[in-house]
C-alpha cells in the first residue's frame, strides 16, 4: 500500500463526514426550501395585521411542523424509500397522483421563487428584476452542473441560510421589538387567528416541503433503523431553524410595527426593513428576499424531480433533469415578465391537498407496512401525534377544494 492510499479506515472516516455533510445539508434544504418569498411576504402580512398577537400562531405552527416532519422523517429514513416509492407500495398508482400533484405545484412555484430572485437582486443593486432572475437561476443551474452537485448543494443551502438569519437578526436588534409582550402573547394573546396559523403550516410544510428534507436524507445513506435518532434529530432541527428565521422576521417587524408604521400593502416585509433602517434596510431586505428565493429555486427543482426518479436513477440523470427544470422555469419568467399571480394561487392550493394524501399514505406504512420499516415497530407516541396533524391536514385539503372550485 503506497503513502498515498488511503486506509479502509481513512475511507470510512472520508465517507462518514461526507455524510454528516449530507444530513446537515438535508436539514437546511428543507428549512430554506420553506423559507421563500411567500414566507416573507406572510409573516410580514400577519404581523402587521395581528402584532403581538401573531406570537401563538407561529408557535402552533411550529409545534404542529414538527409532528408532521417528524413522521415524514421517520417513515422515509427509515424505509430507504421515497415518499412516492412508498405510496406506490401501498397503493399501485397512488405514488405517481403524489408525484404528480408536488412536480407540478412546484413547478409553478419554481416561476414565482425566480421572479423573487429576480425582485432581490432589484432590491441590492436596482437589476432589472428579469436580467436579475436569469442570473440566479443560472447559478442555480451551476450547481447541478458542477463535478460534485451533492456537495455544492449542501454548501450551498447551509451558507445562505445563516445569511438569511444572520441578516434577519441584525434587522430585529435594530428594530427593538416589544419582546416581552411577544412573549405572554405567545401563550395568552389577545386574539387568535385559525386563518393565519393553518396558511402558514401550509406554507411551511405542504407541496414539495413536506419532503424536501427526507429525499435528500436518503442520498446521505443515513437510512435504516441503526440511523433512527439521527433522522429524529434532524428533523427537528429542520424545523426548529424555520421557526427561527420566523420568529426573528416576526420580532423585526413587530418593532416596526410597534412604532406606527404603517406597512406596504404591495410589499409589507420590504416597507418595514426600509423603515428600520433606511436605505440598508432595503439591501438587507434583498438580501434576505435574494438568498430565500435562490435556495427555494434548488429546494423546488431538487424536490420535484426526485419524485420523478427512483433510487436506481443515476445521479448525472438527476442532475440533467433538475437543471432543465429550473432553466423552464427562469424561461417562462422571463418570457411573461412575472409570476403568474392566477397560477401561483392555483398552485397554493396543492399545499393542501398534497399535504393529506402524502401524509395519509405514509403513516399507512407506519401503521400498518412494517415490512417497508424493514420490521421496525413504530412508536405508537408519534404515530398518535401523526394522527392529531393528519386531522389539520384534512381541514386543510378541505379548504384547498373550496378555493379550487372558486377559481
Amino acid at each position: 500500500m503506497t503513502q498515498d492510499t488511503p486506509t479502509p479506515s481513512t475511507g470510512q472516516a472520508v465517507r462518514g463526514a461526507a455524510g454528516r455533510s449530507a444530513v446537515l445539508g438535508a436539514v437546511f434544504l428543507m428549512a430554506t426550501s420553506a423559507i421563500g418569498p411567500g414566507f416573507l411576504t406572510q409573516t410580514a402580512t400577519f404581523t402587521g395585521q395581528l402584532g403581538a398577537a401573531f406570537a401563538c400562531a407561529i408557535l402552533v405552527s411550529i409545534v404542529v411542523d414538527v409532528a408532521v416532519q417528524m413522521n415524514v422523517w421517520r417513515v422515509v429514513g427509515v424505509s430507504g424509500l421515497r415518499a412516492h416509492e412508498l405510496g406506490n407500495r401501498v397503493l399501485p398508482g397512488a405514488g405517481w397522483l403524489l408525484a404528480a400533484l408536488v412536480v407540478l405545484g412546484g413547478f409553478i412555484f419554481n416561476i414565482g421563487n425566480v421572479a423573487g430572485s429576480g425582485l432581490g437582486t432589484d432590491a441590492m443593486f436596482g437589476l432589472d428584476p428579469r436580467i436579475g432572475g436569469a442570473v440566479s437561476a443560472a447559478l442555480a443551474i451551476g450547481i447541478f452542473l458542477s463535478h460534485r452537485a451533492g456537495v455544492a448543494l449542501d454548501r450551498v443551502v447551509v451558507v445562505l441560510g445563516l445569511v438569511m438569519i444572520v441578516a434577519t437578526l441584525v434587522i430585529a436588534v435594530t428594530t427593538s421589538p416589544p419582546v416581552g409582550e411577544a412573549l405572554r402573547s405567545t401563550v395568552a394573546p389577545e386574539e387568535f387567528d385559525f386563518l393565519a396559523t393553518t396558511t402558514i403550516i401550509g406554507g411551511t410544510v405542504g407541496g414539495y416541503i413536506t419532503y424536501a428534507g427526507a429525499h435528500r436524507l436518503i442520498e446521505s445513506g443515513r437510512t435504516g433503523v441503526e440511523h433512527v435518532e439521527e433522522i429524529t434529530r434532524s428533523s427537528v432541527i429542520s424545523i426548529l431553524l424555520t421557526g427561527l428565521m420566523r420568529v426573528l422576521l416576526f420580532l423585526a417587524i413587530l418593532g416596526v410595527v410597534a412604532g406606527g408604521v404603517s406597512l406596504s400593502a404591495d410589499d409589507p416585509a420590504g416597507s418595514a426593513f426600509r423603515a428600520a433602517a433606511g436605505e440598508w434596510g432595503l439591501r438587507a431586505f434583498g438580501l434576505i428576499l435574494w438568498s430565500a428565493a435562490l435556495t427555494s429555486v434548488i429546494g423546488a427543482a431538487y424536490t420535484s424531480v426526485s419524485f420523478l426518479t427512483t433510487s436506481r436513477t443515476p445521479a448525472r440523470t438527476r442532475n440533467l433533469l433538475t437543471v432543465a427544470f429550473i432553466a423552464l422555469s427562469a424561461t417562462v419568467f422571463v418570457v411573461i415578465e412575472q409570476a403568474p399571480a392566477q397560477l401561483l394561487v392555483f398552485a397554493g392550493t396543492f399545499n393542501g391537498l398534497i399535504l393529506p394524501i402524502g401524509f395519509t399514505l405514509l403513516l399507512w406504512v407506519a401503521w400498518r407496512r412494517r415490512d417497508l420499516l424493514g420490521g421496525y415497530r413504530y412508536p405508537a407516541w408519534l404515530l398518535v401525534v401523526g394522527v392529531l396533524a393528519w386531522m389539520l391536514t384534512l381541514y386543510l385539503g378541505y379548504n384547498a377544494l373550496l378555493l379550487l372550485g372558486d377559481l
